[in-house]
C-alpha cells in the first residue's frame, strides 16, 4: 500500500469536498481518502498495483478541481506561491467590488434612501435618475456599474455552472444561478422600459424601474466575496 499527500484548488465548500473524495473513492484500489478543506489537501492510501498517482490526480481534474503532488518540487513551489497571493488577489476584487457596488445601491435605492432619511431628493439625481422620463438613464447607468463587479467575481461563474454541468453543483453554482437570475431579468425589464416608453405606457414603465435587480446581483457577489477574504484569513 501505499500513502501520498496532494494539494487541492478550487474547494470553496464542503460540497466540493465530499466530490473530491467520491470522485478518487470510485477508482480501483483505492483504501482510504481524507480530505481536508481548510489546507486545501488530500490524503490518499491506495494499491499502487492497481491504481497510480496520475489516475488519482485524473479523478481530481475530471471532478472540476485541480490537483498536485504535494512532494513534487514544482508543485510545491507554486502552491506556496498561491498562498502568499490569494488574500491579495481577493482583496483586489473587493475592492473594486465595494468601489462600484456603493453608487450601484445608492442610483437603485435613492427614493428609498432619502425617504428614509426624511429628505427631499437633491435637485442633480432627479434630474439624471428620477421619475419615468430619466428610467433609460437609471436603468443603463446600473447595469454599467454592474459589469465590472461581474467582471472581477467571473470565478464563480466559471466554477459555478461547470460544477452544475457536470451535476454536482456546489456554493459557487448558487451564487452563479442567483445573480444569472438577477441580470436576465434586470436586462428583459430593461428593454420592458424601452418598448413601454415608445408606445407611452407610462405605468408599465414604472413597474418594470422597479424590477432592475442589477443591485441585486451586485450585492450577491459583493457580500459573498467579502465573506471569502474573511474566510481566507482565518485559512492563513
Amino acid at each position: 500500500m501505499r500513502k501520498e499527500k496532494y494539494n487541492i484548488q478550487g474547494m470553496s465548500c464542503s460540497s466540493c469536498q465530499a466530490h473530491v473524495e467520491k470522485a478518487v473513492n470510485n477508482l480501483n484500489g483505492i483504501k482510504k481518502v481524507n480530505v481536508n478543506l481548510i489546507s486545501n489537501n488530500m490524503i490518499v492510501e491506495y494499491d499502487e498495483n492497481i491504481v497510480n498517482s496520475q489516475k488519482i490526480i485524473d479523478s481530481v481534474i475530471s471532478a472540476g478541481y485541480g490537483a498536485t503532488l504535494e512532494n513534487e518540487d514544482k508543485n510545491r513551489n507554486i502552491e506556496k506561491i498561491t498562498n502568499s497571493n490569494i488574500i491579495d488577489i481577493m482583496k483586489k476584487r473587493l475592492k473594486v467590488s465595494v468601489f462600484f457596488w456603493i453608487p450601484l445601491m445608492y442610483i437603485a435605492m435613492h427614493h428609498m434612501f432619502y425617504e428614509w432619511l426624511g429628505l427631499p431628493v437633491p435637485q442633480i439625481v432627479k434630474n439624471l435618475f428620477h421619475g419615468t422620463e430619466n428610467a433609460l438613464t437609471f436603468g443603463f447607468t446600473q447595469f454599467l456599474l454592474l459589469l465590472p463587479i461581474v467582471y472581477m467575481n467571473r470565478n464563480y461563474f466559471i466554477v459555478g455552472f461547470k460544477r452544475l454541468w457536470k451535476k454536482s453543483p456546489n456554493m459557487d453554482s448558487l451564487i452563479a444561478i442567483g445573480s444569472t437570475a438577477s441580470i436576465l431579468y434586470g436586462i428583459y425589464a430593461f428593454y420592458m422600459i424601452g418598448y413601454c416608453l415608445g408606445h407611452n405606457q407610462i405605468t408599465l414603465v414604472e413597474k418594470f424601474m422597479n424590477d432592475l435587480y442589477f443591485e441585486s446581483a451586485g450585492t450577491i457577489l459583493t457580500l459573498v466575496t467579502i465573506r471569502k477574504v474573511f474566510r481566507n484569513k482565518v485559512k492563513r
